[in-house]
């Protein structure tokens, strides 16, 4: 499928933030009847995600198929007495690239599945930025007073059957391969076998139940490289009067910092809400030496500042919208799975703009373009020094951006 294969009849609900993603999904596997699939990067078991594990637990016990996938460095170990309850229920998990004795070091294990995707009875789906983590709780930096500021969608729809056939392709390709890595041969064929003779499910598998145009567009290694990316330049390109983008970490690559500037050059309104926060060295520090750039030919930059920004979300000319995992940096763009909902629609679009400029008025604070080109000396060396290195990562890595 390519980036923009729009499909008519969605039904779209937008999610903001755990308080709205967690009571939608616990309901939905509660009411599932058949198979419940789960793909994030992190899984914690904390509050919400005890919720959650009771609620595929309960959903295996009565006979649901439940498919759990996390992310090996996201979701680094899952508890005992959790990994007894989901095999005793019948939930099957599994852990993506767990790392090695040489972990990150090696640089195949920084392409990570970070997309956080959810399909329930093949007829419903969920697609965002939202982990399995409660919204006050942030691994790195503790409990937080402030809920973590994030979006998902919830669709109803023909794009629910692309959303079933990516998460199944990859979910029985690791099975396989791990099978295989147990020397259970037998079993590693019969999945493969069923891979193969498993047909692709089309848009019309599934009824319309709305009006909005939506489509499904992934990031991978293989057949997806670029397509994420993709989708936003042309959006970009295709502006007419205002571009809103939130998105936590934000480093663009060459041809995005050109759309981006393009856009504004021919005096489309450009505003970027990032996040303001420190959260890690690298992704904070690392951005600052495009902000002058951008600032220089108009775009406007908002921090969030009251709490974490998690978002990665963007809408144009109030037409155009994306829901999704995809940050606008080199990991996401260039290394990891990605999931992103685009959506032609202009109610849905309005909705998410609405909370956009709701966060830039009450939670931003202006870059103003004077005073950043006034930071200390010390802090733009420490930007520059992030900026190299991430360039040198990128190198080492075989990676162009």
């Amino acid at each position: 499928m390519n980036e923009a294969q729009y499909q008519p009849g969605h039904q779209l609900h937008l999610l903001k933030s755990g308080h709205d993603y967690f009571p939608a999904l616990i309901a939905a596997l509660n009411a599932s009847h058949t198979e419940v699939r789960l793909e994030t990067y992190i899984y914690a078991f904390d509050v919400e995600g005890e919720r959650v594990a009771s609620a595929l637990e309960r959903a295996a016990m009565r006979g649901v198929r439940v498919a759990l996938l996390m992310d090996g460095v996201g979701t680094p170990d899952v508890p005992m007495h959790w990994q007894q309850r989901w095999n005793t229920a019948g939930v099957h998990w599994l852990r993506f690239s767990p790392l090695g004795r040489l972990g990150l070091l090696v640089p195949s294990h920084w392409r990570r599945l970070h997309r956080k995707l959810v399909v329930v009875d093949g007829t419903v789906a969920f697609c965002g930025g939202i982990n399995i983590l409660d919204d006050f709780t942030d691994l790195q930096h503790g409990p937080q007073q402030v809920a973590r500021f994030d979006f998902a969608v919830q669709v109803q729809g023909p794009l629910v059957a692309h959303v079933h056939d990516a998460m199944s392709q990859l979910w029985d390709r690791l099975l396989a391969t791990r099978q295989l890595e147990q020397g259970q041969w037998a079993a590693a064929r019969a999945v493969w076998a069923t891979m193969v003779r498993r047909p692709v499910s089309g848009a019309a598998a599934l009824p319309a139940t709305g009006k909005a145009l939506a489509a499904l567009v992934l990031r991978d290694n293989v057949r997806n490289r670029t397509r994420i990316e993709r989708a936003y330049r042309k959006a970009l390109g295709s502006a007419q009067r205002e571009v809103v983008i939130a998105n936590a970490y934000f480093l663009p690559s060459g041809k995005l910092q050109h759309a981006l500037l393009h856009a504004a050059r021919r005096g489309v309104r450009v505003r970027l809400l990032l996040q303001g926060r420190y959260e890690y060295f690298m992704q904070y520090h690392a951005s600052r030496p495009v902000f002058g750039l951008l600032l220089a030919a108009g775009v406007e930059i908002h921090e969030y500042t009251s709490g974490f920004l998690h978002a990665k979300v963007a809408v144009v000319d109030q037409e155009w919208a994306t829901v999704g995992s995809s940050n606008l940096d080199p990991l996401s763009l260039l290394l990891a799975r990605e999931a992103n909902v685009v959506v032609h629609d202009a109610g849905f679009a309005a909705t998410l703009q609405k909370h956009l400029e709701i966060a830039m008025a009450e939670h931003g604070r202006v870059l103003n373009t004077q005073d950043f080109g006034r930071r200390p000396w010390g802090q733009r060396a420490l930007d520059w020094f992030a900026y190299g290195l991430v360039r040198l990562t990128l190198l080492l890595a075989g990676r162009r951006y």
